[in-house]
C-alpha cells in the first residue's frame, strides 16, 4: 500500500477539544435536562429531517454563516442518536466514526490500495460495486432507500444503474429520449375535444417525460432537485413582490385580472 502524504492540520487539536467538549455537553444534558432524557432515536428523526433541508436552505442560498448553524445542529444529532445507543450498549460515538472510516478506506481501493481509477467515472463506479458486495444486495438498485423524494430517487436510480454500466453513451441520445418522451405525452394529453382524457396513461406519460429530463440534467452536470428549488424561490420572489406592490397601489390581488398581475410579474423580472 503506498503511503498517503497529507498536509498536516494546524487546527486539529482544536477541532478534536470542540468535538469533545459537545460530547461532554451531550451527556450533561441527557443526563439533567428533563426534555433530553426523555428523546428516543425515533423522537429525534423527525427534527433531524427538518435541520436536514434547512441546511439544504443555507446551501442554496450560499450562506455560509447559516450553513455553519445549520451543521452544528446536525452534528449534535448525530452525537444525540450515538449517545442514546450508547445507553443499551448498541454502538457508541467511537463505533459510529470508526465504522465509516473502515467504509471510506474499503470503497477508495485506488488510495488505501492497488486499484487504479484514472477519473471521476471510475471512481464512481468503483464504488458502487464495492457498494453492492458489501451490502449483499440481489440488486443494484437495492439500495436505494424507499422513502426518498421521487425527483431525488430518480437521480440516485439513475447514478446506480451508471455505476454498473447502464447508461446512454452521449447527452444527444438522452435528449432524444426526452423528445420521443415529450411526443408520447402528447399524444396522451392532447386527445380530440370531447374525448375525456385517460388520466392514467397521461400520469404515466408524464412521468416517463420527468424521468428522461432528470437523465438529461444529471449528463450534462445539472441537479434537478436544487434548480427547481431554485426556481420555487424565484417564484415566492417574484409573487410576493405581486403581493406587496399591488397592495401598495391600494389594489387587491384577488380582484385583479391575470394581465394586471402580469404587469407586476413582468416588473418582479426586473429586479
Amino acid at each position: 500500500m503506498t503511503k498517503i502524504r497529507v498536509k498536516k492540520d494546524k487546527n486539529r487539536k482544536a477541532k478534536l477539544e470542540a468535538f469533545d467538549r459537545l460530547l461532554t455537553i451531550m451527556d450533561e444534558l441527557r443526563e439533567n435536562c428533563p426534555w433530553d432524557k426523555k428523546q428516543t432515536i425515533e423522537s429525534l428523526r423527525h427534527l433531524t429531517i427538518e435541520e436536514t433541508y434547512e441546511l439544504s436552505d443555507a446551501i442554496i442560498e450560499n450562506d455560509l454563516e447559516e450553513v455553519k448553524k445549520e451543521l452544528g445542529d446536525i452534528t449534535l444529532h448525530m452525537i444525540f442518536y450515538a449517545r442514546i445507543a450508547s445507553e443499551t450498549d448498541s454502538f457508541d460515538m467511537a463505533d459510529v466514526l470508526n465504522a465509516v472510516s473502515e467504509k471510506l478506506i474499503r470503497r477508495h481501493p485506488h488510495i488505501y490500495g492497488d486499484v487504479v481509477a484514472e477519473d471521476e467515472e471510475a471512481v464512481k463506479q468503483n464504488w458502487e460495486k464495492i457498494k453492492l458486495q458489501e451490502k449483499g444486495n440481489k440488486s443494484v438498485l437495492g439500495g436505494v432507500p424507499a422513502s426518498l423524494p421521487a425527483m431525488v430517487k430518480a437521480m440516485r436510480i439513475q447514478e446506480k444503474a451508471r455505476g454498473v454500466g447502464f447508461d446512454w453513451e452521449k447527452k444527444e441520445q438522452v435528449w432524444e429520449k426526452v423528445e420521443e418522451e415529450m411526443s408520447e405525452f402528447k399524444a396522451e394529453h392532447n386527445v380530440e375535444h370531447g374525448r375525456a382524457l385517460n388520466h392514467q396513461k397521461a400520469q404515466g406519460e408524464f412521468g416517463d417525460l420527468l424521468f428522461s429530463l432528470i437523465n438529461y440534467a444529471r449528463f450534462i452536470g445539472i441537479n434537478p432537485e436544487e434548480a427547481l428549488e431554485r426556481t420555487n424561490k424565484k417564484f415566492i420572489k417574484r409573487f410576493n413582490f405581486l403581493e406587496t406592490a399591488s397592495q401598495q397601489d391600494g389594489r387587491n390581488i384577488a380582484d385583479m385580472t391575470l394581465a394586471e398581475m402580469d404587469e407586476y410579474w413582468e416588473k418582479a423580472k426586473k429586479l
